[in-house]
């Protein structure tokens, strides 16, 4: 009896969490499974099966808006790796007022994305932008950042990542100080370099965080919608046309049990490329 109570009160913690997971996550999901499969508005909806579902797969710009996000994710995954693990190891050397640059890294973290969309749009602005008029100053010809279809998702995907970089390197930074000190000290008694320090130590040994920082940029690429819409709201064109961004747009055309089915599908889309990705991901890091 004695036990029983030990395992029940022991449970009884867990409530409150898993009453608040199921009302704001468990819940929400079940209900957009339905709707996506209704024709609803706030006060009514009618069941109409996988009509909205294949109606938003035959949408005009879908083809783009999913070639556009697995870009956008890929761009700034990449990046933010790289960069988090170049300003990681930078952050944990021997350097001064290192706390204060890994404060500054970390800012734009804090900022909200929306105020981040906005100051960028008006520094890429084609004639009264910071940016071009910085490169007026050198003699160089301005560009159309957000206005060329060629380029206007790099400026975006770009601003996303000096948002995000800075998250990446504190997982970075996590990462390599939790590496013992013996590794380093063995390899200075072989002699071995500020590069053999990072190939042979530092890179294998902050797998975890890389993989870390590639699950979650990846996803949040996958995801993004408030930074390209606050810059470009999908144009020019469907220059930036996301799948996130065209669930909007359904969303402001009143066709809500249309957006709810593109949900369903943007949730598909990103499982199935998630998953599989921290799989061979977690695979790799054990066989290591």
């Amino acid at each position: 009896m004695n036990k029983v109570f030990k395992r029940t009160y022991s449970y009884a913690f867990l409530l409150p969490a898993a009453l608040i997971y199921l009302i704001i996550f468990i819940a929400p999901t079940i209900m957009s499974f339905f709707f996506s499969l209704t024709r609803w508005t706030l006060f009514d909806w009618k069941f109409i099966g996988l009509d909205n579902f294949i109606n938003f797969l035959s949408e005009p710009a879908l083809r783009i808006g999913f070639k556009n996000t697995f870009i956008y994710a890929v761009i700034t995954c990449l990046l933010k790796v790289v960069l988090g693990l170049l300003l990681g190891v930078f952050l944990t050397s021997k350097i001064r007022f290192k706390g204060y640059l890994r404060s500054v890294v970390f800012f734009p973290t804090l900022v909200s994305t929306i105020a981040v969309g906005i100051a960028f749009s008006m520094m890429m602005h084609p004639t009264l932008g910071m940016l071009n008029k910085g490169l007026e100053l050198i003699g160089l010809q301005g560009i159309d950042w957000l206005g060329n279809p060629s380029i206007a998702l790099l400026s975006v995907a770009l601003t996303d990542v000096w948002k995000g970089v800075g998250f990446a390197t504190v997982i970075y930074i996590a990462g390599i100080l939790s590496i013992p000190e013996q590794y380093y000290e063995a390899l200075q008694i072989d002699g071995g370099n500020a590069y053999h320090k990072f190939k042979n130590i530092i890179l294998p040994l902050s797998r975890s965080a890389t993989n870390t920082v590639i699950i979650f940029a990846f996803i949040g690429g996958l995801r993004s919608f408030d930074l390209i819409w606050a810059m470009t709201k999908g144009g020019p064109g469907f220059a930036t046309d996301v799948i996130a961004s065209i669930i909007y747009k359904q969303y402001q055309a009143g066709f809500y049990g249309l957006a709810t089915a593109g949900n369903v599908i943007l949730f598909f889309f990103v499982t199935l490329l998630a998953f599989p990705l921290n799989y061979l991901l977690t695979k790799r890091e054990v066989e290591l």
